[in-house]
């Protein structure tokens, strides 16, 4: 089984004029010389952090991580209720991502994300398939109506309906037909005592959901008020639109990748992102290999996930050897490649 790679520092930092008032964190660690990677964060508006540069061989990969709008050490910060969020869209973002690129001098890279962050890559991808090399998603979602519905309007309540009563206890109870734009109304609001116990009830259902069983952990630092203010805020705003495209739109249009070398993983008991919407993409795009995680839930970091995630990368890293040798040629690490089945037995499908 698989795990992080060591901790490392950045080799450099700094922070990217992107317009409309925006500036963003960005960083690179590991090899200056290696195959560029650039890591997307979930949410949208949950921010970067030092353990997402360990899901990739430091000797190997050129590892990129940016905060995106809003969020992180980004500026300015979501967290203040009166910052405008109308030059934060997934556009937006696609467009940070090119002139980061374009910033540090990548002509191509692997692109990886997680949960909102396979939503960005998708769209990236779709809009700039002649700068990606791969493509690395776990946890898939796209803002479908259904996908939305499922989360925030009440069908994952069939699961959890201790934690579902948490959730909207802060809404009226005659606003609760649409609890989404209800939310939205309450993060608006200046007044902090309304504003941040809607934050922290939104992170709370999120953060007590994406794993198989709870992390006191995890919960923990979404329900930081300054941390839940922004990234239930960052939430809304996107989710209320619709990420800005057609309904099904990043489904629909998956063949523009076909010729991307893909790896989707997914954990089969994922209450966040349910399995459908990865299923959905994997039959609209049969090139990608899907991997079912048996006994996995939403997080990237629950072992079955975890592991399939960095064989992932560990397997496009050995085709950027300088000798043109594959892993499986030089004999490195022969078992990161050879068994691709799902974790607990279940077969990644075809």
């Amino acid at each position: 089984m698989r795990d992080l790679y060591p901790e490392i520092e950045p080799l450099e930092t700094g922070m990217l004029d992107v317009g409309d008032g925006q500036h963003i964190y960005w960083e690179v660690s590991g090899n200056r010389e290696g195959k560029p990677v650039v890591f997307l964060h979930g949410g949208p508006g949950a921010g970067t952090n030092p353990r997402h540069r360990r899901l990739f061989d430091p000797s190997r990969y050129r590892i990129v991580l940016f905060d995106q709008r809003g969020c992180g050490l980004s500026i300015p910060h979501a967290s203040d209720p009166s910052a405008d969020l109308s030059a934060n869209t997934t556009w937006h973002l696609v467009a940070d991502m090119e002139r980061l690129r374009q910033h540090l001098g990548i002509d191509r890279w692997q692109v990886f994300g997680g949960s909102w962050g396979s939503a960005l890559a998708l769209a990236y991808a779709q809009t700039h398939p002649e700068r990606v090399s791969e493509l690395v998603l776990r946890g898939i979602f796209t803002l479908r109506r259904d996908e939305l519905d499922w989360f925030y309007e009440g069908g994952a309540a069939a699961v959890f309906p201790d934690l579902w009563e948490e959730f909207i206890a802060p809404i009226p109870l005659l606003e609760r037909g649409h609890l989404i734009e209800a939310y939205g109304r309450l993060l608006a609001n200046p007044n902090p005592e309304v504003h941040q116990a809607a934050a922290m009830a939104w992170s709370r259902w999120e953060a007590s959901t994406i794993t198989l069983l709870p992390q006191a952990d995890t919960i923990a630092t979404f329900t930081e008020p300054e941390f839940a203010t922004a990234f239930a805020r960052i939430e809304n705003h996107y989710f209320r639109h619709g990420g800005w495209w057609e309904e099904g739109q990043l489904i629909r249009d998956a063949s523009r990748l076909a010729h991307i070398p893909a790896v989707i993983v997914q954990g089969r008991y994922d209450m966040c992102t349910p399995m459908m919407t990865a299923w959905d993409l994997h039959q609209a795009w049969p090139e990608a290999e899907l991997r079912i995680i048996g006994d996995a839930g939403h997080a990237f970091d629950e072992p079955g996930i975890l592991d399939a995630l960095i064989r992932a990368t560990d397997r496009f890293a050995g085709a950027y050897r300088e000798d043109g040798a594959s892993d499986d040629d030089a004999g490195v690490d022969a078992g990161r490649s050879s068994s691709w089945q799902g974790h607990d037995g279940e077969d990644g499908a075809e």
